[in-house]
């Protein structure tokens, strides 16, 4: 029955495994999943931890990424990732569904639903994708209270609040690092940087902020989408990856269903589908069956 229908780790080693990712040295590497299956792929695979990305999920309820989601579904969805895979988990939380006092129990409600971590931005509400113009944010100090609020609230010291700052495409790099080390000062455990252009902005943010940052890989936004082996020499600690797997899903999933309605069979599509054994493996069907059959197969003695 082991690991079967939840993962073996529990949610403070997974907290104390990403806090001791994040100092080790080596590149933690955080695909996002768009569902729990997803994440089970991604630690199959090998990867350090999992992302939950808020654009996700608001795509995946068929919304655009300004605010319009709600904390309660962003915990049910990261609890259900969470719960499934020993990787530790990264969630993001928007700006924190309100005002400091809501940031607080938004890290109460992700804590207790099994996250590693959290990241609030710096972003007026309703916020935009990170990678849109437009954005606006608010005032450090108001930031720095929606961290304090934050911080204050968690009650496992290994939960990880992370800052996203999204400063340098609207004050400039200096003013986004000025900003990163309000934050640290604040108890951010970790910096998000988002929406850089390229290596030397990354260098740059590197050399003038000293707690662990996290680089966003998104795809078609505005960074250049530099190698794991590349951030990890400039001294970045994590990088996430939020839409890929959503992005490459939705993409075969359109040409299958074009090619469907053109032919009229999914014939054709077979060798791009994920056989049902594979299927089958990654849900651990057998371990399942075997289970199924020690409940039914087990009877009482004749004394009890």
């Amino acid at each position: 029955m082991s690991g079967l229908l939840a993962a073996n780790t529990s949610a403070a080693d997974k907290r104390a495994a990403f806090r001791a990712g994040l100092s080790s040295g080596r590149l933690q590497r955080l695909p996002g999943a768009f569902n729990p299956l997803v994440a089970k792929l991604i630690q199959e695979i090998g990867f350090e931890g999992v992302y939950v990305s808020g654009a996700v999920l608001a795509a995946d309820l068929g919304l655009p990424d300004i605010g319009l989601t709600t904390l309660t579904e962003v915990a049910g969805r990261g609890q259900q990732i969470a719960r499934v895979t020993d990787l530790p988990v990264l969630v993001d939380a928007d700006t924190g569904f309100g005002e400091p006092m809501n940031a607080a129990r938004t890290v109460t409600v992700l804590e207790d639903a099994g996250l590693a971590g959290l990241h609030l931005e710096d972003q007026v509400n309703p916020k935009r994708c990170g990678h849109l113009d437009g954005k606006a944010v608010v005032p450090t100090e108001e930031m720095v209270r929606r961290l304090r609020a934050a911080v204050s609230a968690r009650r496992d010291p290994d939960f990880v609040v992370c800052a996203r700052t999204d400063a340098a495409g609207i004050e400039g790099i200096d003013a986004a690092v000025d900003r990163a080390r309000a934050y640290a000062d604040a108890g951010a455990d970790l910096v998000f940087t988002e929406a850089l252009h390229t290596a030397a902005d990354f260098e740059r943010f590197r050399a003038a902020v000293s707690i662990p940052l996290l680089a966003n890989m998104t795809e078609f936004g505005k960074s250049e989408l530099l190698s794991a082996r590349t951030l990890e020499s400039i001294g970045y600690n994590a990088v996430i990856y939020p839409v890929s797997t959503l992005r490459l899903a939705m993409y075969a999933a359109e040409a299958g269903l074009r090619e469907i309605f053109a032919h009229g069979t999914q014939s054709g599509l077979l060798d791009r589908m994920q056989p049902r054994s594979r299927l089958y493996e990654l849900l651990r069907y057998e371990a399942y069956t075997e289970f199924d059959s020690d409940i039914h197969t087990f009877t009482l003695g004749r004394n009890q």
